[in-house]
C-alpha cells in the first residue's frame, strides 16, 4: 500500500491546502493519471461552490476535496476522485447535469448524478418509503459501485466533522451511520472505514461510555507501559529465530469494539484479556503458516480461537489466519497472518480492484467483487416484488444474525433471530414486557409466539393488571426478556416457593448424614454464586435448581473416573527433559493454576502461581522466566497446600474437621495451632491435595462446618527466599 494510504489508516485524516496537494497523491499511486482533469474540475467544483459555507464556518468546497482525499488514499481511478470533486454540484449549485456530462464526459456525469441520488434518499425513515429508497440504493450501487465508494466516503467526512451540527442532528446521523453505513462498509470489506464509523456513531450516541474506555486505557498503560511496543519486539524476536521475515503491527482495538465485547460477554473492562491485536504480514502464503507455527511455539494458543480464512476465505474475498495466545502476563491479543495481497484486500475490500503497484495497475488475485453480492439481490427481486421484500432481504443479507423491527414511534429495535413480540416489548421497556396481552404486526393481530422478520413494524397491546405467563419463558428468545419473567414468576409466589425450597433442602442434606443449618445453606448460596439463601430455596422451590445441585456445592462425590492418574514427571509442561523442577513454598501452586517457572543455576526451575508477589523480584531478569502449564488430567493427591482455620473451642471439633478432610479424600501431613485462646483456636493445616478443584472442595466443605469460623488458603511471601537455598 502507499504512504499515503498507511497514514490514512493509522491517523484516520489528511489535509491538503491546494489540488496539487491532491495530485501529489494520486501520483504517488498513479503515475499514469490525468492530472488536467482533476484540476479542471477542482477548479469547475471550487467556482461552483463559491460563497457556501459549512455550519463549522469553513468554505463549503473543503467538504468534497476531504472526501477525494479519503478516495485517493484508497488508490481509486481518476473518474471517482473527480466524482467526489463534483458529488455535490448538481444538488447544491446552479450546476447541471447538462454541464457537468459536457465538461467531464458521460462517465463522471452518470456517477455525480447516482451519488445526488443516494443523498437525497432518506435512509433512516421509518416511513414506507424506507424500503423504497433501499432498494434505489442497491439498484444504484449495481449500476456502478463507485457511487456507493463516494457516498461512504461522503458519510466518514460529515461524521468526523459533526460536531458543526445541532445535537438532534447529529443523533440522527450517527444512528444513521451505525445501522446502515457501516455494516454496508463492512460488507463491502472495507473494514477500517466500518470501525471508524461505528467509533464515530458511538462517540454521539454514548459519550461517557466511550470516554470511560479511553480513561481505562489510559490507566492500563501506566500500569503496563507500552503493551504494543513490547509484544511487537517479542514477536520480531521469535519470527528473526525462525529466519522468517515480516511486518508486525500491533494496536489496541476501537472502544467500540471494546464496549460490543463488554456487552456481548457481560463482562468490565478490567476482565476483558484481548483488547490488543497484531497483524503480520508475509511475502508468501506458505509464510503465514510457519509464522503461525513460530508464535504457538513460543505462546500458548488460546483453544476455540483458531480460523483458518486462508484455507476457507469469507464470501467478501478476506483471507487470513486469526488465532489468539496468552502472554507472560495472562493478557490474550489476537494475532491475524496474511500476505500483503490479502492485507490490501483486508483494509480496502472493494477499493483493492482499483489497487496500483510501481505505478501501475493491477488485479488483485484475492479481491471478490461485490457487486455480484448486490446483483444477486437485485436480481432476485424484480420490479413485481414488493418494497418491503427487498429491504428485508438486503438486511438479512447485510445483518445475517439480527432482525430489525420498527415500533409504532418509528424507533428501531434490534433483536436477534428468531425473536418473539414478546423480546420486542420487553426491549422497548419491561414495563411494556410485563403488561403484554397481545400484538400486532404489520398492522394484523399475531399469536406472542410469531417469530419477527427485518422491516416488520411491530405493536405490542398492553392492560393493567397483567403479569408474565410462566409459558412466556419458553417463548422468550432474548436474556433480558426471559430474566424479566423468571423474576416475575418468582416474586408473585415467592413465599410459597421459599417454603417449599426449605424443605427440599432439608431432606436432600439428610439422605447424605447432614443437617441443613443456616451456615451450610448460606455456603451453598455462595459457592453457587446466588445472592441469599432466601432467593437460593426460591429457585429450588421453582425447579431452576436442583436439591442435588445445593448439597453437591458443599459435599460432592469426589469419586474420579477419568483414567489414571499422571506421573509426577510429566505433571508439569514446558520443562527440558533433564530439567529438575519444585513448587514454590510461598505461593504452592496446585494443577488448575496459572504458573510460571524461574529458573535458578544448578537448581533447576522453581513452579510459582502466576499471581505470587515473589515474582515482583524477578522483572528484570526475563530470560530467568519460563512459560509452564500444568497437564491436563487427573493428577495424584501428593500437592501439599496450608490451610488457615479459626475454629471454635469445643469438645470434638478437631476432630470432625479431620473427619471433613478426610471425606473429601484428602489428607493431612501436618498441623500447627499458632493461636490458643479460651474460646477459639488459630491453627495451619498442610492438606494432600490433587488439584484447584480438589482444594476449593475442601475449603467449601470446611467453610459449611458451623464450629469453622473462618478458612482461607495460607501463603507466606517471606518462604519466597527458601526458593533460593533449598
Amino acid at each position: 500500500m502507499s504512504p499515503a494510504h498507511d497514514m490514512m489508516t493509522k491517523q484516520g485524516l489528511t489535509v491538503v491546502q491546494s489540488v496539487g496537494d491532491l495530485i501529489d497523491i494520486v501520483l504517488r499511486y498513479n503515475p499514469q493519471t490525468n492530472s488536467a482533469l482533476i484540476r479542471e474540475a477542482y477548479d469547475f467544483g471550487e467556482k461552483m461552490h463559491e460563497g457556501q459555507f459549512r455550519r463549522s464556518g469553513e468554505p463549503y468546497f473543503t467538504h468534497p476535496v476531504a472526501v477525494a482525499v479519503i478516495l485517493a488514499e484508497q488508490q481509486m481511478d481518476d473518474a471517482t476522485i473527480i466524482t467526489a470533486l463534483l458529488h455535490d454540484t448538481i444538488e447544491d449549485t446552479k450546476a447541471s447535469y447538462a454541464e457537468v456530462e459536457k465538461r467531464f464526459g458521460k462517465v463522471i456525469a452518470e456517477l455525480v448524478d447516482g451519488v445526488t441520488k443516494l443523498t437525497n434518499l432518506q435512509l433512516s425513515s421509518t416511513e414506507t418509503r424506507q424500503a423504497e429508497n433501499f432498494r434505489k440504493l442497491f439498484m444504484a450501487t449495481s449500476r456502478d459501485l463507485r457511487v456507493t465508494l463516494v457516498k461512504l466516503a461522503d458519510r466518514l467526512h460529515n461524521m468526523r466533522t459533526i460536531k458543526s451540527m445541532k445535537v438532534e442532528k447529529q443523533a440522527q446521523k450517527a444512528r444513521e451511520t451505525m445501522e446502515i453505513f457501516a455494516p454496508l462498509a463492512g460488507r463491502m470489506g472495507m473494514q477500517w472505514m466500518r470501525e471508524e464509523l461505528e467509533d464515530l456513531s458511538f462517540k454521539v450516541l454514548n459519550p461517557e461510555a466511550r470516554a470511560s474506555i479511553m480513561r481505562r486505557f489510559v490507566m492500563l498503560q501506566r500500569e503496563t507501559g507500552d503493551v504494543i511496543e513490547k509484544i511487537t519486539t517479542d514477536m520480531h524476536g521469535e519470527l528473526a529465530k525462525a529466519d522468517i521475515t515480516a511486518d508486525v503491527v500491533g494496536r489496541a482495538k476501537k472502544p467500540y469494539s471494546i464496549w460490543r465485547k463488554m456487552q456481548e460477554k457481560d463482562q468490565g473492562f478490567s476482565r476483558l484479556s484481548d483488547i490488543y491485536g497484531f497483524r503480520v504480514i508475509t511475502a508468501t502464503e506458505a509464510d503465514c503458516y510457519r509464522v503461525l507455527g513460530a508464535i504457538h511455539q513460543r505462546w500458548r494458543a488460546v483453544p476455540g480461537r483458531f480460523k483458518d480464512y486462508i484455507s476457507q476465505p469469507k464470501s467478501n474475498g478476506y483471507r487470513s489466519i486469526h488465532t489468539t495466545v496468552s502472554g507472560r502476563d495472562g493478557k490474550r491479543v489476537e494475532v491475524q497472518i496474511r500476505t500483503r495481497e490479502m492485507h490490501e484486500v483486508a483494509e480496502t475490500g472493494v477499493a483493492a480492484h482499483w489497487s496500483y503497484r510501481d505505478g501501475q495497475r493491477v488485479e488483485n488475485r484475492f479481491a471478490v467483487d461485490p457487486v455480484r453480492w448486490i446483483a444477486q439481490i437485485t436480481e432476485r427481486l424484480d420490479e413485481d416484488h414488493a418494497d418491503e421484500e427487498f429491504l428485508e432481504a438486503v438486511k438479512l443479507e447485510m445483518y445475517t444474525d439480527q432482525v430489525f423491527c420498527f415500533s409504532p414511534k418509528g424507533d428501531v429495535i434490534k433483536l436477534p433471530r428468531g425473536a418473539t413480540p414478546i423480546d420486542f416489548a420487553f426491549a422497548i421497556h419491561t414495563r411494556i414486557g410485563m403488561a403484554c396481552v397481545g400484538a400486532k404486526v404489520d398492522g394484523m393481530r399475531v399469536p406472542l409466539w410469531t417469530r419477527l422478520k427485518n422491516g416488520q413494524s411491530v405493536e405490542i397491546i398492553t392492560a393493567e393488571g397483567q403479569t408474565p405467563q410462566a409459558t412466556w419463558v419458553d417463548i422468550a428468545v432474548t436474556g433480558r426478556a426471559k430474566t424479566a419473567i423468571r423474576r416475575s414468576l418468582r416474586e408473585e409466589d415467592r413465599e410459597r416457593f421459599i417454603k417449599l425450597g426449605t424443605e427440599l433442602a432439608r431432606v436432600a442434606f439428610e439422605n447424605v448424614g447432614k443437617r441443613a443449618t443456616d451456615k451450610a445453606l448460606r455456603t451453598a448460596a455462595k459457592a453457587l454464586a446466588i445472592e441469599d439463601v432466601d432467593e437460593m430455596l426460591a429457585r429450588l422451590g421453582s425447579a431452576e435448581i436442583t436439591a442435588r445441585s445445593v448439597v453437591r456445592a458443599i459435599y460432592p462425590d469426589l469419586q474420579h473416573h477419568e483414567g489414571d492418574e499422571i506421573d509426577q514427571d510429566r505433571a508439569v509442561v514446558g520443562l527440558d527433559a533433564d530439567q529438575a523442577r519444585r513448587r514454590a513454598p510461598c505461593c504452592q501452586p496446585v494443577p488448575g493454576e496459572r504458573i510460571v517457572g524461574i529458573t535458578f543455576r544448578g537448581q533447576g526451575v522453581v513452579v510459582h502461581a502466576i499471581d505470587c508477589p515473589a515474582l515482583v523480584e524477578y522483572e528484570e531478569q526475563p530470560e530467568r522466566w519460563v512459560d509452564l502449564r500444568w497437564q491436563e488430567g487427573n493428577h495424584q493427591a501428593i500437592n501439599t497446600v496450608t490451610l488457615d482455620l479459626t475454629i471454635t473451642n469445643d469438645a470434638g471439633v478437631l476432630g470432625r474437621i479431620c473427619t471433613l478432610i478426610g471425606e473429601q479424600s484428602a489428607n493431612i501431613s501436618d498441623l500447627n495451632f499458632i493461636d490458643r485462646k479460651p474460646d477459639y483456636y488459630r491453627l495451619l493445616v498442610d492438606v494432600d491435595l490433587r488439584d484447584a478443584e480438589h482444594m476449593h472442595r475442601v475449603m467449601t466443605a470446611l467453610e459449611a462446618e458451623s464450629n469453622v469460623s473462618s478458612i482461607a488458603r495460607h501463603r507466606d511471601p517471606a518462604r519466597a527466599a527458601q526458593s533460593a537455598r533449598m
